[in-house]
């Protein structure tokens, strides 16, 4: 590499490094900027409707600063753990002012996911356990809050609950277009597990359900086929049934 390259390809760099910089600023800048007016807002409430939903978006707010500057090691663990008691504190008081608000119990349990992703696995599922709690209150309050039931499922998948998930995206596709795809991801995922574990009829009940519903293969979702073709190859010697297999991915 020639000197010219080299100072090209320095100068590259340090310009790319700005630009991140930059763009981790200005999305910061919005996060503090909901904070401030969120702030204004709890002050000049009039009701505790009003109260209540401030501080859901001040606690929402705080609550993603946190996860992204710890996400991008932006600040010390300490200054995270304010930031999310922060969070934690401002959704209690919307919880206490509106009990009856599916939106305080579905951004409290989104901070308690959040937290959970943070931590270390052997320490994460206290957090999963009380993100599902708020994710099944919100569901209560409010039957059609898909995005509740959404996260609700991934907390069954993070915690290996997969018949749970299941069952939870069974309800949101009545609910969201998007549940049909996520429940042949369910399915492929439990497949998975079976598989792993060497039940080799539920793995392969389990990948056919997920082809069934209609299972993506993008590369960014579980697939089903190349696991189902190995099983009809090695395992059941159903030959005729893995080509077939070869041909629906194709």
């Amino acid at each position: 590499m020639s000197r010219i390259t080299k100072a090209l390809f320095a100068s590259l760099v340090l310009l790319l490094s700005g630009c991140v910089q930059m763009a981790r600023s200005w999305y910061l800048s919005g996060y503090d900027r909901d904070i401030r007016n969120s702030t204004r807002s709890i002050a000049s409430a009039h009701d505790d409707a009003h109260r209540a939903a401030g501080y859901i978006r001040r606690g929402s707010a705080d609550s993603e600063k946190a996860r992204y500057c710890r996400s991008f090691r932006l600040i010390p663990a300490d200054e995270y753990g304010r930031l999310f008691g922060l969070a934690v504190a401002d959704l209690n008081h919307a919880i206490a002012l509106e009990p009856g608000s599916a939106e305080a119990y579905f951004n409290r349990g989104q901070a308690y996911f959040s937290q959970a992703e943070l931590q270390d696995p052997k320490e994460a599922r206290p957090w999963f356990d009380a993100a599902a709690a708020d994710f099944g209150k919100a569901i209560e309050r409010d039957g059609r809050h898909y995005m509740a039931l959404d996260m609700l499922v991934m907390v069954h998948e993070a915690t290996g609950e997969l018949d749970k998930a299941i069952g939870d995206f069974m309800r949101e596709m009545a609910l969201n277009p998007l549940g049909k795809s996520r429940l042949a991801d369910a399915y492929c995922l439990r497949g998975s597990s079976n598989h792993r574990d060497k039940k080799y009829d539920a793995a392969i009940e389990d990948y056919e359900k997920a082809i069934e519903i209609g299972a993506n293969t993008d590369g960014c979702s579980c697939d089903p086929y190349g696991p189902l073709i190995a099983l009809y190859d090695g395992v059941s010697r159903r030959y005729d049934r893995s080509w077939e297999i070869v041909h629906q991915a194709q």
